[in-house]
């Protein structure tokens, strides 16, 4: 059996193995221990947890906690300047998705009504619409044109903003914010200014809708007077966040792929029909979000090891959406594959509540930008893009494109 894994200098995010691809580190422990012991820059012990079936388990399991009041969230990765966690953080009223059953479940079913796939069907001709606006917009521009920008993170801020009731002109605020707020080498005071500013800006426009209430998500929540506003802020945090930055970087990074394997885009162009399929297999590829924290609250068997009662747990979906057990020829990009069953949404009660929003927007958003711009191209050599690895959710900083043909 292998020794515990030490990680002096952090977690191995560097995506060494190709801007696609999870850390070859992280594949190494895959294939050895997939449920491996690790020592924490700040040294202590804890578990990493890289193969499909262990963190499709674990997931699965709600002893182990998504609750950091509980558990001490040690990092990964070393932060200069941040002080060592030695307590736990206190609970943020309204963030579910730190909340186990019963605080989870009571707030999260507040929301289910407002993200079913059925209200999502109904969205995507208007979602279409957003899209093809976004494209009209981008169009009218002389290439190149950085596609974050141009493309990708307008499309999911557009939508996320109308249905929670956001205004638009705001996103520069709210978008600059988010984006601090998930930077790995920063400052404990500049994260919690980013975090403070955006957090304020929520309060009032809670209230605002709590005492005048248009049509909109934040809206119905704020009419339920058994949420606190803390409650609302905490929520709408979540929601925002969640509902640009994640489809903003499966967008650019999704283009980007699918540009670096020319057979893939022909054959998506070819039979368009393939696109649900080709939006499923680029969220297993990619796993823009991979890196998860659970606490155990008991002694738990996984995977044939024992995990100590109050142990952090860091799971790697980006690893276990590429685990050769579950995926044949994990490593290749195939629009073809039925790629149903990876993790990039999560497990168990914490899978992701806006999935279904962010398929509608890939399809959409992939399926427009593809039929429109048919000549679409990298504008820099493939080694000139600029990788996020230095941000909690994976993507590109930028991604400069140029086409040859006028958009149809």
């Amino acid at each position: 059996m292998s020794e515990t894994v030490r990680i002096p200098h952090g977690l191995p995010t560097e995506r060494d193995a190709g801007p696609f691809d999870p850390p070859r580190d992280l594949t190494r422990l895959r294939e050895g221990r997939p449920v491996s012991p690790l020592v924490f820059p700040d040294g202590h012990e804890g578990w990493l947890v890289t193969g499909y079936d262990a963190v499709r388990q674990l997931m699965a399991d709600t002893r182990f906690s998504s609750r950091q009041d509980i558990g001490v969230l040690h990092l990964p990765y070393e932060t200069p300047g941040m002080p060592a966690m030695t307590e736990p953080s206190p609970q943020v009223p309204g963030l579910f998705v730190a909340m186990d059953p019963p605080d989870h479940t009571r707030l999260r079913r507040k929301l289910t009504g407002a993200f079913t796939v059925r209200r999502m069907k109904q969205l995507e001709a208007h979602i279409g619409d957003i899209v093809e606006r976004q494209l009209d917009e981008m169009a009218r521009l002389a290439p190149p044109v950085d596609l974050v920008k141009e493309f990708a993170l307008p499309v999911p801020s557009l939508v996320i903003c109308e249905l929670l009731g956001v205004p638009y002109e705001d996103r520069e605020t709210f978008q600059a914010n988010s984006a601090q707020i998930l930077v790995k080498d920063q400052s404990l005071d500049e994260k919690m200014a980013a975090y403070d500013a955006l957090t304020t800006y929520l309060a009032q426009l809670v209230t605002r809708k709590r005492a005048e209430p248009g049509e909109d998500i934040l809206s119905d929540l704020a009419s339920d007077d058994d949420l606190a506003v803390e409650e609302l802020v905490g929520i709408a945090f979540l929601l925002l966040l969640a509902g640009h930055e994640t489809t903003a970087n499966m967008l650019a990074l999704g283009t980007f792929a699918l540009l670096e394997h020319p057979e893939q885009l022909a054959a998506l162009r070819a039979e368009p029909d393939l696109l649900p399929d080709a939006v499923e297999e680029l969220l297993r590829h990619l796993s823009v979000a991979d890196i998860f924290y659970r606490y155990a609250t008991e002694d738990i068997e996984l995977a044939g090891e024992t995990i100590g009662k109050g142990s952090t747990v860091v799971v790697a979906l980006s690893a276990a959406n590429r685990d050769p057990r579950r995926f044949d020829d994990p490593d290749t990009l195939d629009v073809h594959r039925r790629a149903r069953g990876h993790l990039s949404f999560g497990h168990g009660v914490h899978q992701c509540l806006g999935q279904q929003l962010a398929r509608v927007e890939m399809r959409a958003g992939f399926g427009g930008l593809l039929r429109r711009f048919p000549t679409l191209e990298l504008a820099v050599p493939a080694g000139e893009v600029k990788l996020r690895t230095d941000m909690s959710i994976y993507g590109v900083h930028a991604l400069p494109v140029t086409w040859t043909e006028p958009a149809r």
